[in-house]
């Protein structure tokens, strides 16, 4: 994926249909609670807000990302926290704006930036082309946040090719993150794409599997459904382990969400 121009028009697009949603929304219904703990509307519109800041200083100003990345490092368990809150304060309108030119002004680095180019992350560094892959999969995780909070059905598109891809290809960092070695085989990810046809990732001899809907796949990897109420299979005991590992973003996996019916 060295050319950025296709996912970044599909971040385009998923940042715009969730715009759609907030946009004409009355103030106080922007402090509607979102299954996110603590987190309203307003929390999860500047939480994108935030790190789309962040991603746009990686890829402009390497030094002054590295600077806000340690101060992250520094503040592990509220840093995220902290910017959410400080955004989520601001009059929705001002807040909306804001989300708005920063979504624009990265939109434009992503497509100037030089082919080739590594840019700094909390995590490994990234090309372009994983900078707005990752910025895709949080807007639609965080869409998703907003969407139940209204009570909307958001139905699945050809846009979770990104996201299914790149939670396939942190099987490895979710290890990691955990203090776990990672396995030394690979592992074959074969995903029902919405509306039909296969997304497959892997050797397809590879003995260690996970099989099911795409959907199901990327709402585990982003931390959005208990394992426990999605249609995933998996083969071999490595692979059954990642499945209660896997995410796909980079920081602290949190608690995930609980499964349907139990207590909160």
């Amino acid at each position: 994926m060295a050319d950025p121009t296709s996912v970044t028009d599909d971040l385009r697009e998923e940042s715009e249909e969730l715009d759609a949603l907030v946009a004409p929304l009355e103030p106080e219904r922007w402090r509607l609670a979102t299954p996110a703990p603590r987190w309203t509307i307003a929390h999860q519109i500047a939480h994108l807000a935030w790190t789309d800041r962040s991603a746009l200083l990686a890829l402009t100003d390497g030094d002054a990302f590295r600077a806000l990345a340690g101060k992250a490092l520094a503040a592990p368990g509220t840093f995220v926290d902290d910017g959410a809150e400080e955004g989520a304060a601001l009059p929705p309108a001002e807040l909306l704006a804001a989300w708005r030119r920063g979504r624009a002004a990265l939109d434009r680095a992503l497509r100037e930036a030089a082919p080739g180019t590594r840019f700094p992350w909390y995590g490994p560094p990234m090309s372009a082309a994983s900078m707005a892959t990752a910025r895709l999969m949080e807007t639609w995780a965080h869409g998703l946040d907003v969407a139940d909070a209204l009570g909307v059905d958001r139905p699945p598109t050809a846009r979770l090719r990104h996201v299914a891809r790149l939670g396939a290809r942190t099987r490895d960092f979710a290890f990691a993150a955990r203090g776990l070695t990672p396995p030394a085989e690979e592992f074959r990810v074969e995903l029902t794409a919405p509306g039909g046809g296969t997304w497959a990732y892997g050797p397809e001899d590879a003995p260690q599997r996970v099989t099911g809907p795409a959907l199901d796949f990327c709402l585990l990897v982003t931390r959005r459904a208990h394992r426990a109420d999605l249609a995933l299979h998996a083969e071999g005991a490595d692979a059954d382990r990642w499945l209660d590992l896997a995410q796909a973003f980079a920081g602290p996996p949190g608690s995930g969400r609980p499964p349907k019916g139990a207590a909160r």
